[in-house]
């Protein structure tokens, strides 16, 4: 793959054979994310899990303590009196006929879809718009409710959603750069300490296999994973 310069300077500050203490790693990836932007600081676990099996699926959710940094838009389907409970609560679009007309028609302007549960007929006819993307509603992630308010409250907060994925690894955006690294570590450790619960009874060996920080545009950094912890 071809390099730009920037990001050549920014990996030339890495230690490849290296594993970072989280705190050196989180000051490196912040030195080495030189975009011109405010890059995700993003986090890759690779865990001993065999995805393919049902019962080594590691799936779930986390409210980071200082969230991600994203402006996350909030589009909820629902039925009238819990559209007005949606607005009340922050959510930033609202509606059921009229929502789901836009949304088969190519609106895309959310990042989040929660439904309740008397919606989700309706809903299931857009598999196919919200599935590749990753926003069909789904009671485990706690997007299909009728406690609107309180999902509501918790994406806008900072609740993500992961998956491991064919190749065993999570990969989630944990804040910004622009965040202090102390509260990036609080965000790391939470997330880690999620994983970790995690673990599925049938995986056998070594669970956190191996653990990377990167910039959204810069090199990864590997992380020591005794470093990572509350």
């Amino acid at each position: 793959m071809k390099r730009s310069k920037r990001y050549k300077n920014a990996a030339s500050k890495i230690d490849r054979t290296q594993l970072y203490a989280i705190q050196d790693g989180i000051d490196t990836v912040r030195e080495t994310s030189t975009a011109n932007f405010d890059e995700s600081i993003e986090i890759a676990v690779r865990l001993g899990v065999d995805p393919r099996k049902a019962d080594q699926m590691v799936r779930g959710t986390v409210i980071l303590p200082h969230g991600t940094g994203k402006v996350v838009r909030v589009l909820v389907l629902a039925n009238d009196a819990k559209v007005e409970e949606a607005k009340n609560a922050g959510a930033d679009y609202a509606g059921n006929t009229d929502m789901i007309e836009k949304i088969q028609e190519g609106w895309i302007d959310y990042d989040v879809v929660i439904a309740t549960p008397d919606m989700m007929g309706q809903v299931g006819k857009l598999g196919r718009f919200l599935g590749p993307r990753g926003l069909m509603p789904n009671a485990k992630s706690g997007t299909v409710t009728m406690d609107v308010e309180q999902a509501v409250t918790e994406a806008k907060a900072g609740k993500i959603s992961f998956r491991v994925d064919r190749y065993g690894i999570v990969h989630v955006a944990v804040g910004k750069k622009s965040f202090e690294p102390s509260q990036l570590r609080e965000n790391i450790t939470t997330f880690m300490d999620t994983i970790n619960r995690m673990r599925p009874a049938s995986a056998k060996g070594v669970y956190i296999k191996s653990i990377a920080l990167s910039g959204t545009m810069g090199p990864g950094v590997k992380i020591d994973k005794a470093s990572v912890s509350k």
